[in-house]
This record gives structure tokens, sequence and C-alpha cells, in this order.
């Protein structure tokens, strides 16, 4: 069990590239649970999560400014990558999706023109919503598409320093085109700067398998997984600096490398037994903790009642004590001696 732990714990990691200053991640070397990425990124944006999250990684930072963008990407087949930033190790690296800060965004944003953009480039998998993802629509997604888009006059072949990578392998094609997607995610998002420059939060979500081909073709003591890799890290570098400039410093970029996901360790399920078993963990009949909305909710509603209560005596005080003579004209027509002007 100690070594399934560990495994999980060091098989993966969670980095972030840039950050704006309204965010606060701490430098540390504490493991984050899997499942909860995306609660990292619905706080750092300023949406709220089911579930409080003790993680200390993440500080409070600015409530009154929030990022403008979240860009999340998921590389397969490494354990950790050499990048500039924060590290964190993952405990139970299982998959996850942005599905809830998505909605989230749609929810609260969908009359203006927020950006949410999922892609997945080797399973040709893509989740475009929104008015402003029309911006997106000639992105290439498929297969045939990103072949193609690789042997054009301004595909990144001819500024990447290819090195032991074959233009003429399907293995080598698949990873550079998912770099291809990259440079083109800011080549369109540089000729409509407007996107960025809106009130409304964006998020992308990319999931980059080719470099788990790549080790699984040439093995990963080989050359070419050692010049992908290497490829790899600068070019995600230079798209967290070329995002995080284009939304003006105001944008969170991280980066999740896993070897392998982990399947979940167990499965929540109801039983009849349920109700015996709680009886048991609680003998003494304590009640269960508040969750965090509770001091909210106590002060709205403590505030509202003091305030009413002091409106009531307020009120009643001064119409106990109102003079008819000095009111409104409605005590002053019942009176008989009226003067006729």
């Amino acid at each position: 069990q100690f070594l399934c732990l560990f495994s999980g714990v060091c098989g993966a990691e969670f980095s972030v590239l840039r950050s704006p200053q309204s965010v606060v991640f701490r430098d540390g070397s504490w493991p984050i649970p899997g499942e909860r990425i995306p609660d990292v990124a619905a706080l750092t944006m300023g949406f709220s999560v089911e579930e409080d999250l003790p993680w200390p990684g993440l500080g409070v930072g600015d409530l009154f400014h929030r990022p403008q963008a979240t860009v999340l990407v998921t590389v397969k087949g490494v354990d950790k990558l050499p990048v500039k930033g924060f590290s964190y190790p993952i405990e139970n690296a299982v998959p996850f999706s942005l599905d809830s800060v998505a909605n989230a965004i749609h929810t609260l944003f969908s009359e203006e023109t927020p950006v949410v953009l999922q892609l997945a480039p080797s399973e040709e998998r893509v989740y475009m919503v929104g008015k402003a993802n029309a911006v997106f629509e000639d992105l290439s997604v498929t297969l045939r598409q990103l072949r193609n888009r690789l042997f054009q006059d301004s595909s990144i072949l001819s500024s990447l320093p290819l090195s032991s990578l074959s233009r003429n392998n399907e293995v080598d094609l698949l990873f550079l085109s998912e770099l291809q997607v990259l440079h083109d995610i800011v080549s369109l998002l540089s000729r409509h700067k407007h996107l960025a420059k809106d009130h409304s939060p964006d998020l992308y979500f990319l999931e980059l398998s080719g470099l788990e081909e790549v080790g699984k073709r040439y093995g990963e003591d080989s050359q070419q997984f050692k010049d992908a890799s290497q490829i790899l890290v600068d070019s995600l570098q230079k798209f967290a600096d070329e995002m995080f400039n284009l939304y003006g410093g105001n944008a969170v970029v991280e980066v999740v490398a896993v070897k392998e996901f982990n399947s979940p360790l167990s499965r929540k399920t109801r039983s009849i037994l349920q109700a015996s078993e709680s009886q048991k963990e609680n003998p003494y009949n304590l009640a269960y903790p508040y969750n965090y909305n509770y001091s909210v909710i106590f002060n709205i509603v403590l505030w509202m009642m003091i305030g009413l209560a002091l409106a009531v005596i307020v009120i009643s005080y001064n119409l106990w004590n109102m003079d008819p003579g000095y009111d409104s004209i409605i005590y002053r027509m019942t009176n008989q001696k009226i003067r006729m002007d």
C-alpha cells in the first residue's frame, strides 16, 4: 500500500508556468490530489467549489482582481518536465476534465464572448462553445488537417530544430502537429486581441499525448525521446510567455505532466449498512461540521435581522411621538377651524 501511494504521488507533477500577482502560489512540495485540479482552476478564476480545498500551495490572493484566462496543458508520457515556475507532486493522478469550469463560465457570461477551448489533437476531440469560438473554427483539429498544416509554408517545421526527429514518421508528425496547435492558438488570438481584452474570462484546456507515442515508438532512453522532451519544454515555455503577454499579464498558465493516469483507488458507493456504520463512527451523536458557506449565511441573516429590528423600533418610536398638528395635510383638514383663503 505504501508503494502504491508513493507511485501515486511521484508519478505526475502539476506546474505553474505563469501567473498574475492576484493569484498566489506558494513555493513548496505539497502534493495535490489529482481529482482536485479542476477545483484549483476554478478557485484561481474566482469561482466557488463544492468542497473546501485544504491545499497550502494556493493562497487567497486578490479577490477583486481575477485572471482573464486560465490555460491548462496536460502532457502524457512523462512524470515531470523541467519547466520554470512552481511545481507540485500529484497524488492519485486520475483523469480529470474542466467541464465544471466551462459550465460556470457559460452560465455567468452567456451574453458576452468568453473563449472556451478544450482540445485533444491525437484523439480528435474538440469542445468549442460560445460566440468567441468562431475565431477558432480555422484551427486544425483532425489528424488529416494537422498533417496538412505541418507542410504549409507558415508551419513550425521551418523554425524548430528537429534534431533526431523525422518528417517522414507518423509518430514524429503527431508530436509536431500538437506543437503546431499551440502555435496556431497564439497566432489566432494575436489577430483577435479584443477577445483577450473583454471582461469575460477565457479557458484553454489542451491534452497532448504525442510525447507518449514517441516514447512507445523509440523508447524513453532514445535520443528521439530526449530531443522531443526538450522541444516540448521550449515550446510550452514560449507558449506560456506568449499567452501571458497577450492577456496583459493577467493569465494563469499551468502544465500537468503525467506518466500514466491511475484508476480511482476507491469508488464511493451507498449501501443499506451505511446508516449503521455512521452510527458506529459517531457514537456520541456529535453534530456534523458545517460547510464553508455557514459563516457567510450566518452573517447575512444576523445583520439583516438586526437591521430590521432597529428599523421597527425607530419607526414605532416616531409614530408614537408624532404631533398631528405639524404633520401632513390629512391631519390639518380634520381641524374644524380651517382658514379659508
